[in-house]
């Protein structure tokens, strides 16, 4: 952790390096070259853009129709300088890079929903609720559309955190849901949120299952505890656990490290690959499984997302488990936190995630060994349409992928409910076994759906059959004609 916070640091201080680099007389100290290689990306500051932002800024200061306040005029500035590089670099005032420290240590004061803020800046789009938060509670749902709230427009809205407040305070939200003619409101209560990232339990005798719901500071400890309180129900040794990371949001990258370290013996979790060298880290398994390689099969869908990828990733590439359920979301960025000298905050995209077999999550996801589809529901509790291509990749100026656009691609589904970890269960007891079966209800379907078209089709009129050729009658001979008889001679008197 001392090394990440190094990290951290350093990068906060790199562009005032460079900055004073530019402005103070140069010296002959150098720190090597790959330091100078570094600073070069930074040192080159584009002054004439500068002088541009500074007239902007000041013919708003002289010229707009309401006084603007200098700092409020410059931290909206700074937030559109990065609400353009992509949906998850953020600017935090010192509120809210409290309020996000808090909920990456698993309590803070709220209605338990993961956010991403639209570039539009009049919505915000709702990634996952928590698992027994007012917002899940309330029936929030994954891709909703947060339009307003206590009837105050998203863009009028000056904090990135605005759903926080005391415990016990009422808030309204007004949302936007596809497949609803209008928007609709919906009330909640605030409460003191102490997410409970790890729940389990025995679904048969032998076999464990657990669920993740978030990575925050306690999610590896959390997960050990849970691990051996199932082995001890088991009698000491499981035969099997299912690995539930449906609409996990992600969280802390070194939380789902940890946790599938606790899996693996040995080999690579995950690598991370930024513009500049202090970016780039890897992360590797040591000895010690807790299952001691009992089979494992994780769950996912495409409300998993970041470090629920990551986990997802590393243990079927090191093919310590098999992925079922649907393609994940696809955020394969790396975000660092920046603090600033006046104690706001950056939240910046810094490196990209590769996977034990140097694959990029970004933009494509982590697609299941076995892919299973939501259970029909009727149509007034269906899932958002929006849901039917909800992914990383339909985010307003997301990050490039490198598999992005290849053929067959097709976005994730969620997959609420339990029948998908009955799936799951039988996948682990049976490899193949959930497949096999897949393969022949679709087969099935195709049939009956061939059988009713056909007795659905009007009975087709028999054609009609040309008439044979008549053959052509044989022209009537002409009869001969009589001969002629002899003219009378008249009789004399």
């Amino acid at each position: 952790m001392r090394a990440a916070r190094t990290a951290t640091l350093l990068l906060a201080l790199l562009p005032a390096l460079s900055w004073a680099q530019q402005t103070a007389p140069t010296t002959a100290d150098t720190s090597g070259q790959a330091a100078s290689n570094e600073e070069a990306v930074t040192s080159k500051v584009p002054l004439e853009d500068i002088r541009r932002f500074v007239a902007v800024y000041n013919a708003v200061r002289a010229a707009y129709v309401d006084p603007v306040d200098d700092n409020k005029l410059m931290q909206s500035a700074v937030r559109g300088l990065l609400l353009d590089l992509d949906p998850h670099s953020t600017y935090f005032n010192k509120e809210d890079a409290e309020a996000f420290d808090e909920q990456a240590n698993g309590a803070y004061e709220g209605i338990g929903v993961e956010l991403q803020q639209q570039p539009d800046n009049a919505s915000m789009k709702v990634i996952s609720p928590i698992d027994d938060t007012p917002a899940a509670k309330a029936g929030i749902l994954a891709g909703d559309l947060i339009i307003a709230i206590d009837g105050k427009p998203i863009s009028a809205i000056d904090a990135s955190e605005p759903l926080r407040g005391p415990a016990g305070s009422k808030v309204v939200l007004t949302i936007v849901r596809d497949g609803k003619p209008k928007p609709f409101d919906v009330s909640l209560t605030r409460q003191t949120i102490r997410v409970t990232s790890v729940r389990s339990r025995m679904l048969e005798p032998g076999y464990g299952y657990i669920r993740l719901s978030t990575f925050q500071a306690d999610t590896g400890s959390d997960f050990q505890k849970h691990v051996q309180q199932l082995q001890k129900q088991a009698g000491g040794q499981l035969k099997g656990l299912v690995l539930d990371l449906r609409s996990n949001p992600g969280g802390l990258l070194t939380a789902a490290v940890q946790v599938a370290d606790d899996l693996l013996d040995k080999g690579n979790i995950v690598s991370t690959r930024g513009r500049i060298s202090i970016s780039d880290a890897r992360f590797d398994a040591t000895p010690g499984d807790l299952l001691k390689g009992a089979p494992v099969v994780v769950l996912a869908d495409a409300g998993s997302a970041s470090a629920s990828e990551v986990l997802a990733g590393a243990l079927r590439d090191n093919k310590r488990a098999r992925v079922v359920g649907s393609r994940t979301f696809g955020k394969g960025s790396v975000q660092t936190v920046l603090p600033l000298d006046n104690g706001d905050s950056v939240k910046l995209t810094t490196a990209r995630y590769y996977t034990p077999s140097g694959k990029s999550i970004q933009a494509t996801g982590i697609v299941p060994d076995v892919e299973l589809k939501p259970a029909a529901t009727p149509e007034e509790d269906a899932l958002p349409a929006s849901l039917s291509d909800y992914s990383e990749a339909t985010l307003p100026g997301h990050l490039r992928g490198d598999d992005e656009g290849t053929e067959g691609y097709h976005a994730g589904a969620v997959l609420p409910g339990d029948a998908p970890i009955n799936d799951a269960l039988a996948e682990l007891k049976n490899p193949g076994s959930v497949a096999t079966r897949l393969k022949a209800e679709a087969a099935k379907a195709e049939a009956e759906k061939a059988t009713k078209a056909a007795a659905a089709k009007p009975a087709a009129k028999p054609e009609a059959t040309p008439d044979a050729k008549a053959e052509p009658k044989p022209e009537p001979k002409p009869e001969p004609k009589p001969a002629a008889k002899p003219a009378e001679t008249p009789a004399k008197p």
